[in-house]
């Protein structure tokens, strides 16, 4: 048994139809309101911030994928993420389950924006930043006590098809839709990597059911050479057929916006990813797999554009 908690989310969807054509029909789809992906699929409404129910899930799995979404706050942030994680860290040892964790680039020093790899340097300048640097710390204590096997897989900024969390997709794709100048917040002469989300989802299930894999980061699989904001929206507007305008959001607008717009007043303290170079290098996953095809930025939109 694989089982996905957080199943109803971008990755998660993608990540149940992976597994269930290459690997496995057993899969457990956990969520508060979990719905069927494939035909096979097993159905388990939990609440995860409940101990019996995260126990009563993750019973019987090999491994757990950890696709779950807390709202986007600081707040809840701090209240439910080193909770839930300590929690299942006690339920795969238990269990013997092994904890495939989905991940971002939050806890990674400033500095290291412009070129990312798993070995920058953590060292966080954001509230939110401080949470995943935890979580990161709390998964590898309990490997290293040889408690649980366990990976992270960490994405970069994603975008794909039919998702309603990518801020690319928010601030340029939906503007556009409507008419409108696409946004970009800070600096649109600046590189962006982002990454895919079906290619997340794929690149989340290979290393999930390759045991190498384990007990270390991994970036997931992302285009080598991103385009600048002007260029995402460019990209966007021409599959579009739309006029490729565009404008930056200034950092104080932000939080401005944020007293209305609560959203956009979580992002501010995130403005330092898009005020530089923002390079995700996934090149470790690409030595390891080299016959993963990752989906070029052009083919990616132009995908998103033709599923609405």
């Amino acid at each position: 048994m694989q089982t996905i908690l957080g199943s109803g989310g971008a990755i998660g969807v993608e990540l149940a139809k992976v597994l269930h054509q290459q690997y496995t029909k057993e899969i457990r789809l956990v969520s508060r309101n979990p719905e069927k992906v494939n035909p096979t699929d097993e159905l388990f409404a939990a609440d995860l911030s409940n101990a019996a129910d995260v126990d009563a899930a993750v019973a019987g799995s090999e491994i757990v994928y950890v696709t779950i979404g807390f709202e986007y706050k600081l707040s809840v942030w701090r209240e439910k993420w080193p909770t839930f994680i300590r929690l299942l860290i006690d339920v795969c040892a238990r269990h013997k389950a092994k904890l495939v964790f989905f991940d971002n680039v939050y806890m990674y020093d400033p500095k290291e924006i412009p070129h990312m790899t798993e070995e920058s340097k953590m060292n966080p300048s954001s509230e939110k930043g401080k949470v995943r640097h935890q979580l990161v710390d709390m998964i590898f204590e309990a490997v290293k006590a040889k408690r649980i096997k366990a990976l992270i897989a960490r994405s970069a900024d994603f975008y794909g098809p039919g998702i309603g969390t990518s801020m690319l997709q928010e601030t340029v794709y939906k503007n556009l839709q409507k008419d409108k100048t696409a946004q970009w917040i800070g600096g649109v002469n600046y590189k962006h990597s982002a990454t895919y989300t079906p290619d997340a989802a794929q690149a989340t299930a290979l290393l999930g059911n390759t045991p190498d894999a384990y007990d270390q980061v991994w970036h997931l699989p992302t285009y080598p050479d991103p385009p600048t904001g002007k260029q995402w929206v460019a990209l966007f507007a021409d599959q579009m057929h739309k006029k490729a305008k565009v404008s930056a959001i200034p950092k104080f607008m932000l939080k401005i916006l944020g007293w209305f717009i609560p959203i956009l007043g979580e992002v501010y303290e995130m403005t330092y990813q898009y005020e530089q170079p923002y390079f995700f290098d996934s090149s470790k996953f690409m030595k390891r797999f080299p016959d993963f095809k990752i989906t070029s930025y052009q083919e990616g939109v132009k995908e998103i554009v033709a599923q609405g």
